[in-house]
């Protein structure tokens, strides 16, 4: 088997085939330390947790995770707190930042003598509707190589060779751009909030999302064609502090700006997962746009569900699970594509504009409103916001 990507999609197939005597591979282009420092997302769902807590990979984020489980909305009509945890399935995240459990998920699968082939650039996926497909790859001296399995992975984002594999007319590829872009921002400061604050200005979106007691993520709506360097430190916390309306709801802790990036909310689908011998998983089946914290969530799930078909097929000479796969994940990905949309319109005013128009105002101050008043909007919310 060819893992393509070490992300979580990635770690968590690889450390399920190799626990279960599956051989497998992990090809990366990046090097080690860059795998294990990027940062992205850090809620993982409660199901999420289970599913690693299953196959022995929580150790990490039992020991230094944190639950959490309310989220302070912010506007022009107020504010008010929506304890998710206690309502719908009763069910929490758990705050445990991306690079940390890629970081477990790594160590681990290298310490029980899974491969990983650093700085292995997958050129191209071939022969996938034969028995034995191959992948190009340049490895890290720059000279071609080449690996042959019975089935690859393409764990490799949206932009990786399992997608440029595929070819023209055999699955379909839904894109929705949403018209919104967020300034991503890591701050070496604590938490101001004990909660994921959503806050909507006139000016634009601003979200505060801890991840550790030190550091915590921030997002501004922007234009989409700025630069995160036009961003100076003080414009950035003059204008979450705007957005955020610290002057009716206290100060927010400042701290240095570490990394900064420009984000478009983006959906993108690919339909089906599956061509021959080539599965996809995690960004390279479905983009989800950042407002649900629903990418890895997906991922990992996608991860277990391939990882049990494949080890049927493989140890037990069932192909069920292999032919189920594709529609079994799709069916969890519009589900979350949906829920992503509803929170985009939530959280924004008229898309490709950080302001907004009476009507879309008018709507989105409804929506906030039954999320305040209605327990069924709110039981709602809570199944959706922490589910997958």
């Amino acid at each position: 088997m060819v893992i393509l990507g070490a992300g979580p999609a990635g770690l968590v197939l690889g450390n399920l085939l190799h626990a279960s005597g599956v051989d497998c591979v992990v090809l990366e282009r990046a090097t080690r330390v860059q795998v294990q420092a990027r940062s992205r997302a850090g809620f993982l769902a409660a199901n999420t947790v289970r599913i690693l807590d299953r196959h022995g990979l929580a150790e990490g984020l039992r020991r230094n995770g944190r639950e959490h489980a309310t989220c302070e909305f912010r506007s022009e009509d107020g504010r008010f707190r929506l304890d998710y945890g206690s309502l719908g399935r009763r069910e929490r995240h758990t705050v445990y930042p991306q690079h940390e459990l890629v970081t477990d998920l790594l160590t681990q699968y290298l310490e029980a003598g899974g491969r990983v082939r650093f700085e292995t650039a997958a050129v191209a996926v071939h022969g996938a509707d034969g028995p034995r497909p191959s992948v190009t790859v340049r490895e890290a001296d720059g000279r071609p190589g080449r690996w042959q399995a019975r089935y690859v992975a393409g764990c490799d984002g949206r932009h990786g060779a399992a997608r440029r594999s595929l070819p023209p007319g055999t699955v379909r590829r839904h894109q929705h751009d949403h018209g919104v872009s967020w300034l991503g921002l890591l701050a070496e400061a604590p938490p101001s909030l004990d909660a994921v604050g959503y806050a909507v200005h006139s000016r634009g979106f601003a979200g505060h999302m801890a991840r550790t007691p030190e550091v915590t993520r921030y997002y501004l709506q922007c234009e989409r064609d700025g630069s995160p360097e036009a961003w100076s430190e003080d414009r950035i916390w003059d204008e979450l502090a705007l957005r955020m309306r610290v002057e009716d709801y206290g100060p927010l802790r400042r701290g240095r700006i570490v990394h900064r990036s420009l984000v478009g909310l983006e959906s993108d689908v690919i339909e089906p997962l599956r061509h021959g011998a080539l599965f996809l998983a995690g960004d390279a089946a479905s983009l989800i746009s950042p407002s649900a914290a629903k990418g890895a969530n997906l991922a990992v799930l996608e991860a277990e569900i391939l990882a049990r078909a494949l080890i049927d097929d493989l140890r037990h000479g069932s192909a069920e699970g292999l032919d189920r796969y594709s529609a079994q994940c799709l069916a969890h990905i519009w589900r979350a594509q949906d829920f992503s949309q509803w929170m985009v319109q939530l959280l924004h005013g008229v898309p490709g504009s950080a302001g907004g128009s009476v009507f879309h105002d008018s709507l989105r101050r409804s929506r906030l409103e039954s999320l305040r008043v209605s327990r069924s909007c709110q039981d709602w919310f809570a199944e959706n916001y922490v589910g997958v």
